[in-house]
């Protein structure tokens, strides 16, 4: 015991002295071995230089993105849907009419890029409904489960093992029953309330389940980055549900820190609902080693009979993508503004190219309004995010507080005709570091219900003023240069 305490005193004598000396080899790491934003080099460096070693050690778990070439290598997106892809691209080129409506015209070139960099294909024979409270869209969800024929695919970031969770399974195991093919996919970090007597029990009765990024260590999950964020369901191919509802009781109401949960999930009909199923095939795929993606049974292609008529694009990013898709469309859906630009998330750490935009925008007298809550979650991420809107205010764009509970909905809309809502929040790690997919709708009827829906929710809102926001005190500046420090590691 004394030989072993002798030679811990020593190893940490060593380390103390010579703590510079690995502090510099730590950033030479950092700062030549990994392809990072510099604005995250200069966060993790100072990090290391007032936590030495420890600094480091948060780095490998919270930074390091050893799992990227693995996740390029074994996600590669299938051939199967080049030749539409092709033929759209050749449309878009020729000025033939890829787009009905003349107004939406201007987003040609957006549906291009998408085909081009993400392969999302655009289909206008879509339905579109949108849900804002929890007991509706899981109410929908049920009730199309109750529908389901052939197969039902669940994909959810979070998973909480409670009542919302049992009412799903009940009518899943209902439908099993019958025959239909069941698979749930979650996140090992989201779903990590998730008993293993519970998963055990929903093996037997016949449940395919998939994890993504499953914890090393049982149930402790040292990697905070590259989270799977997507919610997705789909039904026989013919339906799909996208937005930002995970599966938990908060998620109806039911939990006092949050009280009221508004956010926002679309159901969708249409030939838009195989690109979500293409998705989460390939999500499943990674997961699980099951290909499916070849399989047509997964696929809907009656297409005489959707009757549909609003335009969708499914796009998705993350760290197996070489483009930043979500935030890429959201650069280009503010540029395109001509009148208004709207935008709901719970997390506003944009990154430059989303500031700057937005700035010009609001300068070039687009009226620019984002609402945020008004109560945290995640404590740094809020005051990182108010930062941010006092930075906005200076510049005349509008922001509010949502006090009607917590506002977890996450989109934007661009002057009443096109939108994108789904699951990626308007942060550096939706943009980057989670994997996210976002509805991008063309579509004036459906971004006017959008809009009419923001515009009630003003109601429910406080508008923070330059006036406002400039009082705050010396706690809250503390609190928000801290957070907006450490705002490209969250």
């Amino acid at each position: 015991m004394t030989n072993f305490f002798d030679t811990a005193v020593k190893v940490w004598e060593w380390l103390i002295n010579n703590i510079v000396y690995i502090n510099i080899i730590f950033a030479f790491i950092i700062v030549f071995f990994q392809r990072r934003n510099p604005m995250s080099v200069w966060s993790w460096l100072l990090v290391l230089y007032f936590i030495p070693i420890v600094g480091f050690i948060l780095y490998i778990f919270l930074g390091h993105d050893y799992h990227k070439k693995l996740m390029f290598k074994t996600k590669e997106i299938e051939d199967i849907i080049n030749s539409e892809i092709k033929r759209q691209e050749d449309d878009i080129v020729n000025n033939e009419p890829i787009i009905s409506d003349p107004r939406l015209k201007d987003f040609a070139d957006l549906i291009y890029y998408n085909l081009s960099a993400d392969k999302a294909v655009y289909s206008e024979n879509n339905e579109v409904e949108i849900y804002t409270e929890g007991p509706d869209k899981f109410g929908a969800l049920l009730d199309e489960i109750r529908k389901a024929e052939n197969f039902v695919h669940i994909q959810y970031y979070i998973i909480r093992d409670d009542e919302v969770f049992t009412s799903i399974t009940d009518a899943l195991r209902e439908k099993i029953k019958e025959g239909v093919e069941v698979r749930i996919l979650y996140d090992a970090m989201g779903g990590k309330s998730l008993k293993r007597k519970t998963l055990k029990g929903l093996k037997a009765d016949g449940f395919m389940l998939g994890e993504f990024f499953p914890a090393a260590l049982g149930k402790l999950q040292l990697r905070m980055n590259y989270r799977n964020h997507r919610k997705i369901v789909v039904i026989d191919g013919k339906v799909g549900f996208v937005g930002g509802y995970n599966i938990g009781k908060e998620y109806i109401g039911k939990v006092k820190r949050f009280g009221h949960w508004r956010d926002t999930h679309l159901k969708i009909t249409g030939l838009a609902v195989n690109d979500l199923q293409v998705r989460f095939a390939l999500d499943w795929s990674f997961a699980t080693r099951e290909n499916i993606i070849t399989k047509e049974k997964y696929f809907y292609n009656e297409y005489t009979q959707m009757t549909g008529k609003t335009g969708i694009q499914i796009v998705s990013s993350g760290p197996d993508s070489k483009r930043k898709a979500v935030r890429d469309n959201y650069i280009r859906l503010i540029h395109k503004a001509k009148k208004s630009i709207y935008i709901q998330t719970p997390y506003l750490i944009p990154d430059e190219s989303i500031s700057t935009a937005l700035i010009i925008a609001a300068g070039s007298g687009v009226d620019v309004r984002i609402m945020i809550p008004s109560k945290p979650d995640h404590p740094f991420v809020y005051w990182a995010t108010y930062s941010y809107v006092g930075d906005f205010l200076a510049y005349g764009v509008r922001s509010y507080a949502y006090e009607d509970g917590f506002l977890h909905s996450k989109g934007m809309m661009v002057d009443g005709i096109a939108c994108s809502y789904g699951t990626a929040n308007m942060d550096i790690r939706s943009f980057e570091l989670n994997f996210e997919v976002n509805a991008v709708i063309y579509d004036a009827e459906t971004t006017g219900r959008l809009e009419r829906i923001f515009m009630e929710d003003l109601k429910s809102c406080r508008e923070i003023t330059r006036h406002e926001y400039e009082k705050r005190n010396l706690v809250i500046r503390f609190k928000e240069q801290i957070s907006r420090l450490l705002a490209p590691l969250m």
